[in-house]
């Protein structure tokens, strides 16, 4: 249940397959959510037209428009609502395609729904503790080097211009950025990004990291922007976070 607004929270099935709609629609059901579905994208845009909407749950082959078209638009068009991305069993290729186009997370076919809900669960649990957060957040704006982030707004400016990102890579820039100059492991990074434990060949929060380094750029001044110690974890390699507290509401306040 989603507290901020004492509704439950609204989950979007869209997968082709009548039986599985049916299936996970019951079952979160049961679990609490409010759930609808879709058996396209065509029937997502719609609901989305007159929803809001927690989370999206999104198979990768559908007919017309597939999953991945799907969310490469939806992230294209700024739309940051989660998506965990469903995939056939052996579709590592584009799982990993998936999260490089905006997913927050995957799970594979066959799955039990009982990983969907904690995949689910774990993703709006950090959804609400970001935004539970944002007024308690000092300082309210952090900057290294050439990045500038504001945590109340979310706004990211890369040497000045605002950069879109998605709410999984604004949570995993925030906490490079405050470790800046110290290593972070990738289990932590799993831990505290996606809101879950890792499991064995999980390359989800590498994919998160490819994508910063794209939309950042690999290095800066000659320097390599987030550096991959091999095995461990990651660290973003320039100077010290310099927090910056703005006068306004909320500053000052205790």
């Amino acid at each position: 249940m989603n507290q901020a607004n004492a509704r439950p929270d609204k989950i979007v099935i869209v997968d082709d397959d009548a039986r599985i709609r049916d299936l996970l629609r019951r079952y979160l059901s049961q679990e609490g959510f409010e759930v609808m579905v879709a058996e396209d994208g065509k029937n997502l845009n719609r609901i989305l037209l007159r929803e809001t909407v927690d989370l999206i749950v999104l198979d990768l082959m559908l007919p017309g428009e597939d999953g991945l078209s799907i969310c490469r638009r939806l992230r294209a068009a700024n739309d940051r609502t989660p998506i965990i991305m469903l995939t056939a069993k052996g579709e590592d290729v584009d799982r990993i395609v998936g999260l490089e186009i905006g997913a927050d997370d995957y799970l594979g076919k066959p799955f039990n729904p009982r990983e969907l809900v904690a995949r689910i669960r774990a993703i709006l649990r950090r959804m609400r503790l970001d935004r539970g957060s944002i007024e308690e957040t000092v300082p309210e704006m952090l900057k290294v080097g050439d990045v500038e982030m504001h945590i109340a707004t979310r706004l990211v400016l890369l040497s000045g211009d605002p950069v879109n990102l998605t709410a999984m890579e604004f949570n995993l820039l925030e906490i490079l950025v405050r470790s800046a100059g110290r290593l972070v492991s990738r289990e932590d990074l799993i831990r505290s990004v996606l809101g879950r434990s890792p499991y064995p060949y999980d390359r989800s929060i590498d994919v998160h990291v490819s994508r910063l380094r794209k939309k950042l750029g690999r290095e800066v001044g000659g320097t390599e922007r987030i550096k991959t110690i091999r095995n461990v974890g990651y660290l973003y390699a320039l100077t010290a976070p310099t927090p910056q507290v703005r006068s306004g509401a909320g500053a000052g306040q205790t």
